[in-house]
């Protein structure tokens, strides 16, 4: 079960980056053209943020039980968790980015439903994901990333 959520949270981060960027781009052109906020503005809102919010749900049944979960697993003795990088970064940098840019993308996703002008909900919703999206860059266990990272697509050979 756990490889499965694992694999399924590593999919979801993709689903979301693209929606993410689909959503600025979308913002972005909106505002720049004062076009109007359509159905379709809205309903790539709404799947980023449910997407969003699946794999915040995923992640923190990981955090608390997953292999290296903070009701699974102990520090090692003698190891302080903010000194050490690995610890640190999946037991509160990770899962705080993330619950940052899941609420960014929720409060992006709600300026739909204001009753203000069309260029002020893409402007907003745009800055509210565009901020999301850096934050969840920043805080993603990219391969590069010593001691820390992932796979690009874990479970493909």
């Amino acid at each position: 079960m756990y490889n499965g959520l694992l694999h399924l949270h590593n999919f979801m981060r993709w689903v979301i980056l693209l929606l993410l960027v689909i959503a600025i781009v979308k913002a972005f052109v909106g505002m720049s053209s004062n076009k109007p906020f359509t159905n379709g503005d809205k309903k790539v809102g709404l799947f980023l943020m449910i997407s969003a919010h699946l794999t915040l749900l995923i992640g923190l049944y990981q955090w608390l039980a997953g292999r290296y979960g903070i009701l699974t697993t102990s520090v090692p003795e003698g190891v302080s968790v903010m000194k050490d990088a690995f610890y640190r970064f999946y037991w509160i940098e990770h899962p705080v980015g993330m619950i940052i840019a899941v609420a960014l993308i929720t409060i992006g996703r709600a300026q739909s439903k204001k009753n203000i002008l069309d260029v002020l909900k893409h402007k907003r919703s745009f800055w509210y994901y565009l901020i999301a999206l850096i934050i969840i860059i920043g805080t993603v266990p990219w391969p590069f990333r010593g001691g820390i990272g992932r796979p690009w697509f874990p479970g493909m050979h």
